[in-house]
Parts: C-alpha cells; structure tokens; sequence
C-alpha cells in the first residue's frame, strides 16, 4: 500500500515530520477527554506520534466532542469549565477588555501564556487591557474568542513553562489550538439560549464541512454567526436615586448598567489546508477570519458634580456670580462669546431639590441667553456613555513539510504565518465638553491594530544511540518574528480642544470645561503612528527514550530583541515510568517575556472611578515627553518635590520554572497529580497612578518656571510650552488628566500549586456506559518583591483576586440514542477590590453551580439538545457597596454573575 503524508497527518492533526511544531505531552486528562491511551499530541513534544502518556511536562488535550457538547458561545467560557486552571470573567465595564476579555493561565497575567494555532504562535490582540483588575492590568494577550468551537479537533494545553521551545511568552503554559482535517462530511450545529432573567439571548449557527482535494489533500471549512444581547445585574446607584427623589425626572434607571457587553455581528471562519505532493512532501495552508462588534456602558455622569462637565465654582445663590468664601455648588456655564467676562453666570446655584436640582430662575436665564450654555441643557439628567469596538482579525499561514528523500531522514518544516488584529474604537451618548452646545454625542476615538509576520525553518532528526530504547531525537531550527502596532487617529472632534477649554480672550485659562470625547479621549495626530520590533532565535531540542522506563528531554533556545537584547533559556525534564501503573514526572526550566511593542508605546486616555469621584487617567511610554517628566518626577529629590525613587525602566521579565507529578492507577480509576512553582522576576505592568499635576508642577520648578494661581494639568501644560520647557502639542489631549500610569519592570512574584485529574468509568453497559471526570486546581501567589510604582491594593489583588481553588466533577453517561451530562463546578473565595479601590473591600465566599445537558439521537444524522448552565440559579455574594456605581455583585466573580441560563440546540451530521 503507498504511503502518504496524509494518513500520518490525520493522526497528528496537522503536523508531521516534526512532530508538529512544538508542544508538550501529557500524563493526565489527555487521554479522558478523547477516550483512550491512544492520543497523539503535537505539544511540548517535537518527536512523531507521541502518546499523552510520555511526556515530561503535563498536557490537557481536550476533544472536539468536549468543546462542541457544551451551553457556551464563546470558546474562553468553554476552556474555563475543561481547565480549572484558567480562569476568564466577564468584563462589564472594563475599558477595551470588553471587547477582548483578559484571560489567566495559573494565575498569570494574559501574555504570559503563549497561544499556537496548528503548532504555529498566533498573534496578539490589539488590545491592551488597562482596566485589567490588578492581575492583567497592562497586559496584551491573545483573542481566542475569534475562534469557532466547531472548527477545532482538540486542544492541548501545556502546563509547564516552554520558552526554550517557543520563545517569549511561554511561562504559565502553552495552548495549542489544532483545526479539524477531516477530508469528508458535514456538520450543521443551530442553538438558541437565554438566562432565567429574562436577558441576555442569544443564538449561534455553525457549520463544518471536509471536502477532498485530490486523491490525497484535503479541505476542511467551518463557519459561525452568532449574537448575545446585554444583561444587566444592576440596581440603581444611591446618587442617582437621590436625584430622582429631588425630582429629576429625567435620570435613567438604573443610571449605570453592570451586566454581560452586548456581542453583535459575530463571525468566524476557519480553513485548514493539506496536499500531499508525494510521499516525502506535504504542502499545508491555514487561514482565520473574524470580526465582531461589542458595546458596553460606562460609570454614570452625574449633572450636579461630573468635573469639566457639570460641576461649577462656588457661587452667590442667587445670581449665580462667583463667591468662593460663602458660595454654594452649582453647575458650570459656558461663556460662548469668550470675548469678555460677565455675559454669563459663573454657575447655576444648585439650590433646589436639596441641593440636587439647578436654581430654576438662573436656569431659565441660561437657557434663554444665546451666550450662555450649561450640559444641563442637553442631558439634565446625566449621561452614561456606551463604549465598544469593531473587531476584524485575520490569520493566512503557509509551509512545506515533510522529510527530504536522501536516505537521512531529515524531517523538515517550512512556514510562513502573518495575522492581524484591529479594533475601531467607538463611543455614543457622550460628549466633547470643550465643544459646548456644538458637540456631537458619538464618536470614533480611532484604532489599534496588531500586525504580526512570522518565519519559521524547523528540523528533526533521529540518531540511533547505542543502548537506548528509542534514537535521540534530534530537532533545531530557527525563528524570525516581527510585531507592529498602529495607532489610527480618531475624528477631529474627539480629541478637539474647543472654545470652552481653549485659554484666550477673557479666559486665559480656558473656562474649565474638559476636552476630548468623555469617557474615552481620541487618539491625537500625534500619538497615531506605527512602532515595530522584531526578534531572532535558534534553538535545539533533544529527546530520547533511554530506556523502555525513562524519557528524558531537552532544549535551549537564544532569542535576539532588536528592542531589548539577547536572552537565552533552557529546559530539562524526564519522565520515569516506575511500572504499568505508576509514572513519575518532571521538568525545570527558565522563561522570559518581552515587553510588546504596544505595552512599549501605546498612549491611552480613560475614565476610571478613584477617591469617590470619576477621573481621567493617561498612559503614555517612558519614551514619550510626556514619559520623561513622569521618570523625571519619579526620580527627583523629594526636596524638590520629585518623589525620590529609582527611574522607571521596561525590559523583559524572567521566570524559573518547576514540576513534578505522578500518574498512577487503581484498577479503573487514573489519577495525575501535578506540582509547579514559577518564579517570575521583573514583572511587566501598568504602573499604580501617579499624580500628573504634580509631576507637571515639579518639571516646573525644576526649570524655574512661574506657576503661580494655577490649578489644572492644562495651565501648567500651557505654561511649560511658552517657557520653551515642552512642545505643547505632546501633550494633546493630556489637559484634563489627574493621574497617569507607564509601563514598566516593578515587582516580582511566585505562583505555586497543584493540578489533579481523575477519570473512571463508572457503570459500563448496566445499562448504557457512566464516566466520571474530576479536576482540580489549587494555585497560589504571593509578591515577594514589590517595587515602587505598585500600590497595596494592587499587590492584594495580585494575590487574592483570583480563587485558590477550583474544580469540577463531570458525569457523562451514554445509553442507546441517549446521552447525559452533569457537572459540579466550584469556585473559590476571593477578594475584590472594587472599583480597584482598596478602601472598598469584597472578600466573596466560595461558590458551588451545577450545569446539566440532554442528548438524544433522532436518527444517525440528527441529534437535539437541551441543556442549562448554573441550573439552580446560583449567584455570588452580593455586593455590599452596590449602591455606590450600582453593581449588584462583584464583578470579578470567577463563575460569573448572570445567574443560570437554558439552551436547546439542534445537530445534523452526515
């Protein structure tokens, strides 16, 4: 019979010669979710044919039976339940990470888990999370949630460092997500779901489909179209209740929405390619395709005391005109003339309702004087923006591989691999509050988009080594990779500093209104642009079989940063197998990860919640002008108002890395308990904020420059540029910041803890056949060095905010046409500090929820399903400052707080 790559290909799931491209093995839940000893995996691992159960490291190789026989849409919920070790949440109000929700692996920030698509790294997302936490806060991973659960044959997630096998990244883990081949068949998958609420529909339709290419090649398509509406698990915040008690009528309730971010548009494509050109050689071609459209709200404007919008001088309460010694609050109003001082009140006295509620008399004088304009005109009962994006992510891949036909047995693979991840930022129901009555309330801030090329030249070898039971693998190869990230400027009126903020005329200082879209500040012309790093490596991997009980593996790799120099790291393991039931385990290896050159120069501008009240908070590089007066400030003598400490630096982090397990049976029953420690040193983040008006203030005195009777980062901006000190125009939409954040190298930590898997078939044909998973996670991490840009709350969030323990049991029964599920999930206690403050503490107790799911098989081609996640409703502990910005539970919840949901699904096969 001739032999083709193919039928080696179909085993591996898309990679031959090599092994794959990478990757690890696996003792534990590899074979339970696929069903047997037999499963082959590409991860950690560069020898063919590999069975989980020889590898070093621990592997989870999830089926593609696991991910499609679950209630979820979105592929990170579906890790969540098959990996206890991964953890995702849902990301109500939290910046760009509603679009791309931030995922950890062990405890780790999201770029420290590195993500294969077919053995080859897939590329970033563009967004960075700012609003991540603590425990991603600043970090640019990958967006897995463009994938279809329909497309993919397995995952393999590698639990063990494996830098010195793929380069940066690969300090928690590896997930390798490997797309179906096969070259024939149909699947059509239609599903409709809800929550017991009420809210939150939503509806998927996939589809699958192998085709033949040839007598030996194949193609295999799968596409998905789905929408999730918003939830909402809100009640009204205390400060909007008491507006509509004084009798504002016009304040939406709830003000501020906490809930699941409306997904629209949603659609995935996946194409996995594979010719056998002869029996040597192998031609393969991949490619992706998504884009989606998310919206969420933002933190409520209240019309009494919103800065640069609302909340005025102290004023006489009758006329309105200004008295800072006996005045009371009122409500800012704009001077549309601008030539003179007087043709407006300073504010409008807030003395009705208690002090909520504008002076109707000064009201009404405003209102009807076409020189005078107040926001209590356009929203006089606030405004809460809607924020959100358009995604569009692509990936094209293409090599050659197989093994060249000289008698050596030189494996070989070629590849080339560009992808891209864009997103178009947009804002609605806000305003430019420097553009007065002329602002448009919807806006494009701009984009960000993550563009990534990547070479790869890999080989493999077996050379017979006399006395061992296996030849020594032989693999090395080598590594180019370049990353650019843009920055896309937004429409002119987002980042506009308008007539009302504009210093001049009768107001040198501008009138105090805040420029920029509210909420999310556009992109200025002059931080829009492309940055771009690249990095070279080689690597060897050596593996042998040396005896028919032991394994053992090793690999060194040496990268080069055009950015941030050279690095070089290694890994040793060895696998034992003491008998047929009992294997011991074990690796050791160093990692790194470097700085994206987004974290190195993106510059961003959001609204967070800080001390009670709403705040604008800047990010820019230490690279920046604007980054040098924050390193200056940080570094200056505290008797010269700098703070006194060390000058912010950004480079790479390391790690060390540690396991040791053991798998074993009982008859029946298989058991993998696995150890690790990470040590992880220089930890890239976004800094804890930094005064701005301060930094600005000390960069004055430093040069002499006169700053005396002001007041706002503006003023001082201002001034710096007229005494030569800065360039005005670096500073574009930093006027109305309070505080400010960079990317940097400040505090190091060590993450520990214990994965367990058990499987065992319960009943087999009494009747029909019962299996039981159970795994289980305990991780922990404490901060062992904290530098000086980390706050205590940041440093508690980083230990505490994610649950140190988490499991589920899952029963899986099959009997005739019928099959059941039922899972038990646990999640455990956590803290959270809300609103990232520290003053507002949640430590939230442990949580049990249950998920259910029916099949039955109407004939061999059609299967219904009915289904609920979380069937007994269970929700978390409420959110004792709820009342605060209205958040009925916390919102870091690991199980989520949308309580349970139903589904049905219909599957056709043929």
């Amino acid at each position: 019979m001739k032999k083709t790559l193919l039928a080696g290909a179909a085993l591996s799931g898309i990679m031959i010669g090599l092994g794959a491209v990478g990757g690890a093995t696996a003792l534990a839940q590899d074979g339970a979710s696929n069903g047997g000893d037999s499963v082959f995996i590409v991860t950690g691992t560069r020898r063919d044919l590999r069975s989980a159960a020889d590898s070093p490291a621990p592997v989870d190789v999830i089926g593609g039976d696991e991910l499609v026989n679950q209630g979820d849409n979105d592929l990170q919920n579906i890790l969540r339940t098959s990996v206890p070790s991964y953890n995702v949440n849902t990301q109500p109000i939290s910046d760009a990470a509603t679009i791309i929700r931030p995922a950890n692996l062990r405890g780790l920030s999201p770029d420290n888990t590195l993500v294969l698509l077919n053995g080859k790294r897939h590329h970033r997302a563009a967004v960075i999370t700012f609003l991540g936490g603590g425990i991603s806060d600043g970090s640019q991973g990958p967006d897995i949630s463009s994938f279809p659960a329909l497309g993919l044959k397995q995952v393999e997630v590698l639990r063990d460092g494996a830098s010195s096998q793929y380069g940066s990244d690969a300090i928690a883990g590896v997930i390798n997500f490997i797309m179906r081949d096969d070259r024939e068949g149909m699947t059509l998958e239609a599903k409709y779901g809800s929550t017991y609420a009420g809210d939150g529909d939503n509806y998927q339709v996939s589809a699958n489909i192998g085709l033949p290419v040839g007598d030996n090649g194949f193609l295999n398509l799968t596409g998905e179209i789905q929408d999730t509406e918003a939830t909402s698990r809100s009640v009204q915040r205390d400060d909007a209740a008491a507006l509509i008690a004084a009798g504002n009528t016009a304040v939406r309730n709830p003000a501020q929405i906490w809930g699941q971010p409306e997904i629209r548009d949603d659609f995935k494509l996946f194409a996995n390619f594979g010719l056998d050109l002869n029996e040597n050689h192998q031609l393969y071609a991949f490619g992706t395709y998504a884009q989606r459209e998310a919206e969420g709200g933002f933190f409520f404007r209240n019309p009494t005391n919103r800065g640069g919008v609302y909340a005025g001088p102290l004023v006489d309460p009758v006329t309105g005109a200004p008295d800072p010694v006996n005045g009371v609050p009122s409500v800012l109003v704009g001077d549309l003339s601008t030539a003179d001082t007087g043709d407006c009140p300073a504010g409008i006295p807030l003395t009705a309702g208690g002090g909520l509620i504008p002076d109707p008399t000064v009201l009404a004088l405003v209102t009807l004087d076409p020189n005078c304009f107040s926001f209590v005109e356009l929203f006089p009962g606030g405004f809460t923006p809607q924020f959100g994006g358009k995604l569009d992510d692509y990936t094209i891949a293409a090599g050659l591989r197989g093994t060249f036909d000289m008698g050596t047995g030189l494996n070989y693979d070629f590849s080339y691999v560009n992808g891209s991840n864009e997103v178009e930022f947009f804002i609605n129901n806000t305003i430019n509050a420097s553009l007065g009555p002329n602002t448009p309330t919807s806006f494009v801030p701009g984009a960000y988009k993550q563009t990534e090329d990547l070479f790869n030249l890999d080989f493999s070898y077996g050379v017979p080594v006399e006395g061992f039971a296996s030849d020594l693998n032989v693999a090395f190869g080598a590594e180019y990779r370049e990353e650019e990230f843009d920055i896309t400027a937004g429409d002119p009126a987002s980042f506009a500093l308008g007539p009302l903020a504009t210093p001049g005329g009768a107001y040198p200082t501008g009138q105090g209104f805040s420029s920029s879209s509210n909420g999310f500040g556009g992109f200025t012309p002059q931080s829009a642009g492309a940055n771009t790093q690249s990095n070279t490596s080689y690597y060897v991997d050596l593996e042998a079989d040396v005896s028919d009980q032991l394994t053992l593996q090793g690999a060194v790799r040496f990268e080069d940063y055009d950015a941030f120099g050279e690095t070089t790291n290694y890994k040793v393991g060895g696998l034992w197998k003491v008998n047929d039931q009992f294997s011991l385990r074990s690796t050791f290896s160093t990692g790194f990860h470097a700085p994206t050159a987004g974290q190195a120069n993106v510059i961003n501008v959001t609204t967070q919640f800080a001390n009670g009240v709403l705040q604008d908070e800047g990010t820019f590089p230490l690279n920046s002008p604007a980054g040098q007066i924050a390193a200056d400030f940080i570094e200056g003598s505290v008797a010269n108002g700098g703070l006194g400490l060390t000058r912010p630096v950004l480079g790479p982090e390391e790690s060390d890395n540690f396991t040791v397990g053991a798998a074993f049976e009982f008859g029946n029953v298989d058991v993998t308990v696995d150890f690790f420690k990470i040590e992880l040193t220089d930890r890239i983040s976004r800094s804890s904020q930094i005064d701005f008006f301060q930094a600005l203030t000390f960069t004055a005195n430093q040069n002499s420059v006169d700053v005396t009777g002001l007041t706002t980062p503006g003023q001082l901006i201002i001034a710096l540029s007229n005494a030569g000190v800065v360039n005005q125009a670096d500073f574009a939409g930093f006027e109305d910041l309070s505080a400010f954040a960079f990317f940097n190298n400040d505090f190091d930590t060590d993450t520990e803890g214990v994965d367990i898997v058990l499987t065992s078939p319960i009943f087999e044909n009494q009747p029909g056949n019962t299996d039981l998973t159970v795994v289980a996670n305990y991780t922990s991490t404490e901060v062992t060095s904290a530098g000086q840009t980390i706050s205590a709350t940041r440093i508690k969030q980083l230990e505490e905010n994610l649950p140190n323990w988490r499991a589920n049991a899952t029963i899986n029964h099959r009997n005739g046409p019928w099959r059941g599920l039922v899972r038990a999930n646990y999640y455990g206690e956590f803290f959270e500090a809300h609103l990232d403050d520290g003053t507002l503490p949640i430590n939230a107790g442990s949580e049990i929820t249950f998920d259910a799911e029916v099949g039955y098989d109407v004939n061999d081609n059609v299967q219904l399903i009915v289904g609920a996640r979380n069937i007994f409703d269970s929700y978390p502990d409420d959110n004792p400052f709820a009342g605060i910005v209205g958040a009925s539970y916390p919102v870091t919840a690991p199980g989520g707080f949308n309580g349970g949901s139903y589904y049905v699904k219909a599957r056709i096969t043929r």
